[in-house]
């Protein structure tokens, strides 16, 4: 049986996906920040300890709503397909649970909510 272009495509951005150097849902713990530089925007988002973010930033900052509190769905390449274990990756569009999706990705860092402060 021959399989159909589409899910050639899907193996193909699954695989992609897979490579990417990701910030993964699974490495955050309650009150790390993560900044994410985007082609036109920078976010700010606060894991909290039910697992939605506060997040400041690109399109809550223009409309007004920040910080709000808000879920993450997951990052996609710009289609319907999306890797919901991925929080933030280069390359990919962030699309958080109010359907609101950023431009293309370009860094993510993760700051560590317990890490120590210098004195």
């Amino acid at each position: 049986m021959r399989r159909s272009t589409n899910a050639r495509a899907l193996d193909a951005l699954a695989a992609e996906a897979d490579s990417l150097p990701a910030v993964m849902r699974r490495d955050l713990r309650s009150g790390d920040f993560l900044l994410v530089t985007t082609r036109n925007s920078v976010y700010s988002l606060c894991l909290l300890e039910d697992g939605s973010y506060s997040v400041a930033g690109g399109w809550f900052d223009r409309n007004g709503d920040s910080p709000q509190r808000v879920g993450v769905n997951g990052c996609t390449f710009g289609g319907r397909a999306i890797k919901s274990d991925v929080v933030a990756a280069p390359g990919l569009f962030l699309e958080f649970e109010n359907r609101v999706t950023t431009t293309r990705i370009r860094e993510a860092r993760v700051l560590r909510g317990d890490a120590d402060l210098p004195a």
